[in-house]
């Protein structure tokens, strides 16, 4: 939306549609490098179902309200921005003092877990149909909802990835069932589009694994109040 924003593209039926379906190359990225940890753990997509779910009931009842009031609104972005921000700060705190804490005292519940528990997905789930306000952000919702639920940092945003194949997947297809007129005679700006989300999402992927190895989400934080600020005064 800000990219399109910003390029002076008018926000039709083809442009919303396009910026759901192009995240199906982030999926396939998704796939690409996760293919082999799905197979050799199949209770993972157990997991991932289950955290599915909410978002699903949540997105199939909501999606004309969201096609036509929320796609495109950047008074809503900028608030999301500016509030998730400032509570994947606080969350991140938080998490990072208890984790200190329990190092200090050689806790034997320290944070060990390779993936969450059915409870914990499902809340996850949750978390993440709040996505389907702009700029609440997908990835943003699910992994301040997993280190509330004492994940640690990989293991949050491994699930975030992962469950962003059902997500995206249901939601590119659902609204190409929707509106299989928009996609006539673009289907080769629609390949372009997906083609390079799929590039730029395996460099993203990388790039945030081996980053929250050694750095806080804080910095996430930061970054989305900075860009809710540069909606506001370029934008709005």
């Amino acid at each position: 939306m800000i990219a399109a924003e910003l390029l002076k593209i008018q926000q039709s039926a083809f442009i919303k549609s396009f910026e759901i379906a192009i995240q199906l190359g982030a999926v396939f990225a998704v796939l690409s490098l996760y293919t082999r940890k799905i197979i050799d753990n199949p209770e993972i997509i157990a997991k991932v179902a289950a955290a599915f779910l909410p978002t699903a009931l949540i997105g199939f009842a909501l999606y004309p309200f969201i096609k036509s009031h929320l796609i495109g609104n950047f008074e809503a972005v900028f608030w999301s921005l500016l509030i998730g921000g400032i509570i994947l700060i606080l969350v991140e705190l938080y998490e990072n003092k208890k984790e200190a804490q329990k190092e200090t005292l050689k806790s034997t519940v320290l944070v060990t877990d390779s993936q969450p528990s059915y409870i914990q997905a499902f809340g996850i789930g949750v978390a993440q149909a709040l996505a389907v306000i702009p700029g609440v952000s997908r990835s943003a919702a699910t992994i301040i909802a997993g280190r509330l639920f004492g994940l640690s940092k990989s293991t949050a945003l491994e699930f975030s990835f992962l469950l962003a194949l059902p997500t995206i997947a249901t939601a590119a297809g659902y609204d190409a069932f929707k509106n299989p007129a928009v996609f006539e005679g673009n289907l080769h700006i629609l390949i372009i589009g997906f083609t390079i989300s799929f590039l730029t999402a395996i460099l993203a992927i990388k790039f945030l694994l081996a980053f929250v190895k050694n750095h806080s989400f804080i910095s996430f934080g930061v970054y989305r109040i900075i860009l809710a600020v540069f909606i506001l005064f370029l934008i709005l």
